[in-house]
C-alpha cells in the first residue's frame, strides 16, 4: 500500500502562516491588555504558534492507518517517563495497544538573538533523546519496537540567522563543518547529526521569513533534514506498526 503523504506541502505553508499569525496576535492582545512582555516573548508566551505542524502530523498518522489510536495532544497526556528525570512533556504523542508509537517534539527558534538560544535548543533535543532511549531500553515503556521519534525546527529567516558566525576555541580545533556556518546551518548540521547518530528517527529545520505570513513560504536547507523526508519516515512507520498490531 502506497504511503498517504496528505499533501504535506500545502498543510506546511498553511502551518507558516498560522505560526507567524498567531505570534503576531499574541503579541497585539498583549499590548491592548497593558500587559506586554518584554521583546520577543510577548508573541511566544501565547503558545499555539506550532499547531499547524500538530495538525499535518495527525492527518499523516490518522491517513496511514491508526485513526484509532490514542492521539495525544492535551498537555496532561503528553507526559513520558525519562531516565534521568521522572517525566519529560512532549508535543504529540500516540499510543496504540499499549504500545508508545510517535513521540514529537515541536520547536520554534525567532530572532533576534540567535547565539545562546541554538545552544540551549541544541542541548535540549540532545538531552530530550537520550533521556528517552536510555529509559526504552530499561524497559520504561515494557517490550515493545523502537517508537518513531521526530524534532521540528522552525526558525526565521532573517539576516542573523544566514550570517556566518565566528567562534573561538583556544585549545581545539572545532570541526570544519562548522567554521563560519550560520545559525540556520549549525541546525542544518544538528539534525543531520541527530538522525546519523540514532537520537531522533527523523528531524526536520524550516526557514520561513515573517514576511511568510501571508505566503507561507519556507525554506528546507538540505533533503536530510527536509519535510518530506520527515512525513515519509512518519507515515512508514505508522503504516508498518498499523499493519503489525492489527
Amino acid at each position: 500500500m502506497a504511503l498517504e503523504l496528505v499533501n504535506y506541502e500545502q498543510k506546511a505553508q498553511e502551518a507558516v502562516k498560522t505560526f507567524w499569525g498567531n505570534r503576531d496576535i499574541a503579541r497585539h492582545r498583549q499590548i491592548e491588555s497593558g500587559k506586554a512582555d518584554q521583546g520577543e516573548r510577548a508573541s511566544v508566551t501565547a503558545g499555539k504558534n506550532m499547531n499547524g505542524f500538530v495538525a499535518l502530523m495527525l492527518d499523516i498518522i490518522k491517513a496511514n492507518g491508526l485513526a484509532h489510536a490514542e492521539i495525544h495532544q492535551n498537555r496532561a497526556m503528553l507526559t513520558l517517563p525519562g531516565y534521568f528525570r521522572p517525566t519529560k512533556l512532549w508535543d504529540l504523542l500516540v499510543i496504540y495497544k499499549g504500545e508508545l508509537i510517535v513521540a514529537i517534539e515541536l520547536k520554534s527558534h525567532v530572532g533576534p538573538s540567535f547565539g545562546n538560544n541554538f545552544n540551549n535548543r541544541t542541548e535540549e533535543a540532545i538531552g530530550t533523546a537520550h533521556d528517552l532511549w536510555t529509559a526504552f531500553r530499561e524497559g520504561a515503556f515494557g517490550q515493545q519496537a523502537r517508537p518513531f521519534v521526530g524534532w521540528l525546527m522552525m526558525v526565521e529567516d532573517a539576516p542573523e540567522s544566514r550570517r556566518p558566525v565566528r567562534d573561538s576555541s583556544p585549545h581545539f580545533p572545532v570541526f570544519n563543518a562548522f567554521k563560519g556556518a550560520s545559525y540556520l546551518k549549525r541546525y542544518d548540521l544538528l539534525c543531520q547529526r541527530l538522525v546519523r547518530e540514532q537520537l531522533y528517527t527523523a528531524a526536520v529545520v524550516l526557514a520561513a521569513a515573517r514576511t511568510a505570513v501571508d505566503s507561507g513560504n519556507y525554506e528546507e536547507l538540505s533533503p536530510t533534514t527536509g519535510l518530506k523526508t520527515f512525513v515519509t519516515s512518519l507515515a512508514g512507520q505508522i503504516a508498518a506498526r498499523a499493519a503489525y498490531l492489527e
